[in-house]
């Protein structure tokens, strides 16, 4: 059976018997199924979200985002739609927000907001950093641009959240390319120091690719680079990020690497590194 699916369906269709699915699958919705012991992906609950609402709903939030290709929601979030049922249940979050036309597309056969309406959605919700991290994911994922979002706004007046999306809209980078260089990049940004750009792409003399840098100033040649786990524990991946510093270096470039504990313990070190490199490269910040 796919995953999810609808009993009912099922058994009509005789895919399996009543005893089949009472044994082998969990009941996840009302009528929807999933195989007994499946670990659920975003996308996986939002289909089922979907199924439950008998298809007549439009899958919105964070699992729009998911079906639009976007990464880092975390399995436990709920599903999210906007639907008219007064009728709830665990597991999905429903919004019964309006929407005009061109706000709904097509993915997979469900109706889900487009991308500049689930940014739009994203933006205006659980608070700015967060806000931040899930929009950069979308524009990640999509061929989305900022003013098709900003377009929305004069859309819909009045609506709640707007103060915060117009901050986040200001904030957002399509260059992000996980919640961590987003956190890193808003903690420049609240610092007076944002990177005027981001995944800087360094050439050397003979116009070879270098390598990509995560966010910085290019104009003073000062790079920020964000090591996740993999940069410390895979020898080869350890060994490459070496050489490849000493090839800034001879290219003038300054890097400096910001690890998951420097992150979250010990930000006004990040801050006075880089300002200080940046000073020494003749920057005024």
């Amino acid at each position: 059976m796919p995953l999810p699916f609808v009993g009912s369906e099922a058994l009509a269709a005789r895919k399996l018997n009543r005893y089949q699915l009472t044994t082998r699958y969990d009941m996840l919705h009302w009528d929807v199924y999933v195989p007994r012991g499946a670990v659920l992906k975003p996308v996986d609950k939002a289909v089922a979200a979907w199924l439950w609402s008998g298809r007549r709903a439009v899958v919105a939030g964070v699992s729009a985002a998911a079906l639009h290709g976007a990464k880092w929601i975390r399995a436990e979030h709920p599903a999210e739609l906007i639907h008219t049922s007064r009728h709830k249940t665990d597991g999905i979050i429903l919004h019964s927000d309006s929407l005009a036309d061109g706000e709904v597309c097509t993915v997979r056969e469900i109706k889900v907001t487009t991308p500049a309406r689930t940014a739009f959605d994203l933006g205006r919700r659980w608070g700015l950093p967060v806000a931040v991290e899930r929009v950069d994911a979308l524009l990640q994922a999509c061929d989305l641009k900022l003013v098709e979002v900003r377009a929305l706004i004069d859309s819909h007046p009045g609506v709640r959240g707007l103060v915060q999306l117009r901050n986040v809209l200001e904030l957002a980078d399509h260059g992000a390319e996980s919640p961590q260089e987003t956190r890193l990049r808003l903690l420049y940004t609240e610092a007076g120091m944002r990177p005027t750009q981001t995944q800087i792409k360094v050439f050397g003399k003979w116009g070879e690719l270098v390598g990509r840098i995560d966010m910085g100033w290019p104009e003073w040649k000062v790079g920020v680079q964000y090591d996740g786990i993999q940069h410390w524990t895979d020898p080869r991946q350890r060994t490459k990020d070496i050489d490849q510093d000493a090839e800034y270096r001879e290219l003038g470039w300054q890097i400096v690497r910001v690890g998951a504990d420097l992150l979250r313990h010990r930000q006004r070190m990040i801050v006075a590194r880089t300002r200080a490199a940046l000073q020494a490269a003749g920057s005024p910040m």
